[in-house]
């Protein structure tokens, strides 16, 4: 998978970052030396492409909207998992995502930003839209919502389901960030003989 995110170049620089390349779940700056006219010819050389690591341990990083929330669902699970989650845990940090895509769908204006990345022995993820936020009200109420309600699970869920969750609710939309903890992988030591 190959995102091409444009970046802004100043006016007559050198060796401006020229894209954002999300590749394998890495994101990596590609840097391009042109003249200071921007021109490339034919007669020139091939301009040299170096690769610079923006963020090693983000995963994804992608807008969605209904129609990307189960492929985007699949992206999550493979990156947590192969992240160190597994079994009951890796169902819950998963369907605690979900959660917070589709609520991001549905109450945030039809479409969300997506951002997985590891931290520090943390699998995180933030989910962000651009709605007309949530009540101080619902974001103080931790009660289960009663076994009837249709509606109103999903941040319930998430806290539920994830270790921590922080959320930031405003006029100008919501973000809503949960984590999980990642078990320490075992070191194998390998003797021959």
């Amino acid at each position: 998978m190959r995102d091409t995110l444009p970046q802004p170049e100043p006016a007559g620089a050198v060796g401006a970052a020229r894209e954002t390349l999300t590749y394998g779940g890495n994101a990596a700056k590609i840097v391009e030396t042109n003249r200071r006219d921007g021109a490339m010819t034919n007669a020139e050389p091939p301009a040299p492409r170096t690769v610079v690591p923006i963020e090693p341990s983000l995963l994804i990083a992608e807008a969605f909207d209904q129609a990307q929330v189960t492929e985007l669902r699949h992206s999550v699970t493979s990156c947590a998992h192969a992240s160190g989650l597994s079994g009951q845990r890796l169902d819950d940090f998963v369907l605690a995502v979900n959660e917070l895509i589709t609520n991001a769908v549905r109450h945030g204006g039809g479409q969300g930003w997506l951002r997985l990345w590891r931290d520090s022995g943390e699998l995180v993820c933030e989910v962000a839209d651009h709605g007309q936020g949530i009540s101080a009200q619902r974001l103080s109420d931790r009660n289960r919502p009663a076994p009837d309600t249709a509606g109103g699970w999903g941040l319930w869920l998430a806290r539920e389901l994830s270790d921590t969750m922080a959320v930031e609710s405003g006029e100008a939309g919501t973000r809503v960030r949960i984590t999980a903890a990642l078990a320490a992988r075992p070191h194998v030591t390998r003797h021959d003989g």
